[in-house]
């Protein structure tokens, strides 16, 4: 039998600390990042993707970010393939793979080596759900999907029209569930042995002044400029980012830019909602709070000795089963 890959993880929100914290194990550990973040793929979006810099960086390698153009489309399926491929070479010059990110369909897909049919687009279908969608709206079109594939709705947001006409289209091309697809491909078993460590704050108010600290940030770094340019090129999936779209009525002068800001810090702090109820789904997911540590470095020793002992023991328990789930 070939011996599993050990997988070090670091999920959870955005603004929890999760670069800081992979860049360190990485240090400590002779990794290199993998990043797992489905807009830090795209050029020209640095400042609203939160992409980190050189310095944030620290001369650790990371894979998968600032390489696509903004506008082209991106699967599921090419991001897993793509990153495999990442690992594979990591791995090949005795150096630890750490998959950092937020982005919760890339890790368990990775993680869990769960692979996508990727069909020829058929245009006609896809233009008959995208205008039912526009006609009778997505709460309508999320019921359809229910009706064939009860667990992919109850996963998905209702704001989330995209992946539910693309849950809708492959069930009518193909006959088979998006759902069913997923059970099918796990029966080929997973290469890596994954220790998933996810950030977390016991006080939500922590996580989010956090949040809200950061959009200052960014807003300073240059985020309307950046925005302004991907909305006036009309860059499809960029333009319509978290930290992006959240601009236009500003820019349409309807609405301040503190007013924009604002509502920009209210959708960060949903999405990172959002974010925790996909990863609290999986039991294998140890949780570290960080705001019941004194200082970074502490976090980072206590993820520190998680992955010594995964990486002592191979296959153990806290590989598989997290701890004190929230």
């Amino acid at each position: 039998m070939n011996k599993k890959i050990p997988l070090i993880v670091v999920a959870g929100p955005t603004a929890s600390g999760k670069t800081s914290l992979g860049v360190e194990l990485a240090k400590r550990l002779d990794g290199e990042v993998v990043s797992a973040d489905s807009m830090q793929i795209y050029q020209g979006m640095d400042i609203a993707s939160a992409m980190p810099t050189e310095d944030e960086m620290q001369g650790v390698p990371h894979h998968m970010i600032n390489f696509l153009p903004q506008g082209e489309r991106y699967s599921v399926a090419a991001y897993c393939q793509a990153a495999n491929a990442c690992i594979a070479d990591i791995v090949s010059r005795d150096k630890q793979p750490i998959v950092v990110g937020g982005t919760g369909l890339y890790i368990s897909s990775l993680v869990d080596n769960i692979s996508f049919t990727e069909e020829e687009t058929d245009l006609e279908l896809r233009e008959k759900l995208n205008k039912r969608l526009e006609q009778k709206g997505a709460e309508a079109l999320l019921g359809e999907l229910a009706a064939v594939d009860p667990e992919s709705a109850s996963r998905l947001h209702i704001n989330d029209s995209k992946r539910i006409v693309r849950a809708l289209e492959l069930y009518y091309q193909t006959g088979i569930t998006i759902t069913e697809q997923t059970r099918l491909s796990r029966l080929a078993g997973s290469p890596y042995n994954p220790l998933i460590i996810g950030l977390n704050a016991r006080d939500r108010e922590f996580l989010y002044e956090r949040i809200n600290r950061r959009v200052g940030i960014m807003a300073q770094n240059g985020l309307v400029d950046e925005a302004r340019s991907c909305i006036d090129n009309d860059k499809g999936t960029a333009a319509q980012a978290i930290g992006h779209k959240e601009l236009m009525p500003y820019f349409n002068g309807v609405m301040s830019l503190d007013e924009a800001l604002d509502n920009l810090r209210m959708q960060t702090r949903r999405y990172a909602k959002r974010q925790l109820t996909w990863f609290r789904k999986d039991e294998r997911v140890n949780w570290l709070y960080i705001d019941e540590y004194a200082g970074f470095d502490k976090l980072a020793d206590a993820a520190f000795d998680l992955c010594v002992e995964f990486l002592r023991k191979g296959e153990n328990e806290i590989g598989k089963k997290g701890t004190d789930s929230p």
